[in-house]
């Protein structure tokens, strides 16, 4: 069986990914720039653990390095493509869009280019819940308009999902692309408004909240965004020559194609949210109230049909539960730092 290919092998849904593709005997070939947006030493103890296992094999590139992707995928003929390698972030694109215009646009066209050269079987892509932008019709649903963007960073989503669909119509490379919704759980990102409370809260520190408060998010478990990663690779699209663009499916096509919403489906108030951090922490924040900021969305609410109908699969982790196990990492993870 020919390997995996996992772009940000060493970010936070890489690294789980990675080690879930691991368990079940898949080689993992993972790539990764490791660069500084966030804390460096967090990427690389995620690494570390990846190194201990067999059949993991890291190559340290970045997706924009033409001729390096190219000799990597020349020499491990990977059988599947995930690419999670990106410049995440709404707020930071308003400081430095060209991060997002090399990584998310330059950096996925290369990755096109060599599963269609290589014949890659099918490429699963992370997208985003943010190209849903200016929608305010709730659920988002994959047939909802995502003309909208408020954002670069959701500018370069949805584009990637105009390009792989260029890719799958004229080349008949499947591809599939995931609508991540608020990802969050254990070996976090640290600029996740989750990662940020717990810090501030236990530092005994004021914590931001935005838009006073009037903000509901769909949180997402990481385990269940690996699951429903790992099924959506097995399930590869096929093209549906009865598919015509008056058939108001927009997250299918004529070429093999598919967008997929991956959220939790129970949108959550952003103080309840802070409740039941409190809860876990056992102890109480202190709020400093802010409006919102620009590029940011009141709520977001995953329409999860598509992927349950296809996959067979929807999310099923209580916020309480994940939460908890992001606060006991967490603990340990500062604990072992010191």
């Amino acid at each position: 069986m020919r390997p995996v290919l996992i772009t940000g092998a060493a970010g936070f849904i890489g690294f789980h990914l990675s080690g879930r593709l691991l368990d079940h005997g898949q080689t993992v070939i993972g790539v990764d720039n490791l660069n500084d947006y966030y804390d460096v030493n967090l990427k690389q103890s995620r690494l570390e653990l990846l190194q201990k296992r067999n059949n993991f094999i890291f190559c340290r590139t970045d997706i924009t390095q033409e001729n390096s992707l190219r000799q990597l995928f020349d020499e491990h003929r990977p059988e599947f493509v995930v690419n999670l390698a990106a410049q995440p972030g709404v707020r930071y694109s308003l400081k430095n869009p060209r991060a997002y215009i090399n990584s998310n646009l330059v950096g996925f066209g290369n990755i096109l280019e060599y599963c269609r050269h290589f014949e890659v079987k099918h490429l699963v892509y992370a997208s985003s819940s943010s190209v849903y932008g200016a929608n305010i019709k709730l659920p988002f649903s994959v047939n909802d308009n995502v003309d909208h963007p408020v954002s670069l960073y959701a500018a370069t989503k949805k584009a990637n999902e105009l390009m792989a669909h260029t890719y799958s119509h004229l080349f008949k490379l499947p591809t599939t692309g995931l609508r991540f919704f608020t990802v969050y759980g254990p070996w976090g990102r640290p600029d996740m408004s989750y990662f940020l409370f717990t810090k501030a809260i236990l530092e005994d520190r004021p914590i931001d909240v935005f838009n006073n408060g009037n903000m509901k998010r769909d949180f997402t478990y990481i385990d269940d965004i690996v699951e429903g990663i790992e099924r959506v690779m097995q399930r590869i699209p096929i093209a549906n020559p009865n598919w015509n663009t008056t058939g108001g499916d927009a997250g299918a096509s004529s070429a093999p194609y598919r967008i997929y919403n991956i959220g939790n489906n129970q949108p959550v108030e952003l103080m309840h949210f802070i409740e039941i951090l409190e809860n876990s922490l056992g102890k109480k924040a202190r709020k400093n109230f802010l409006p919102m900021q620009a590029g940011d969305v009141p709520a977001t609410f995953a329409d999860i049909a598509d992927l349950e109908r296809d996959v067979g699969f929807r999310p099923a982790t209580p916020l309480e539960v994940g939460l908890q196990r992001f606060v006991d990492w967490y603990r340990q993870y500062e604990e072992a730092a010191k």
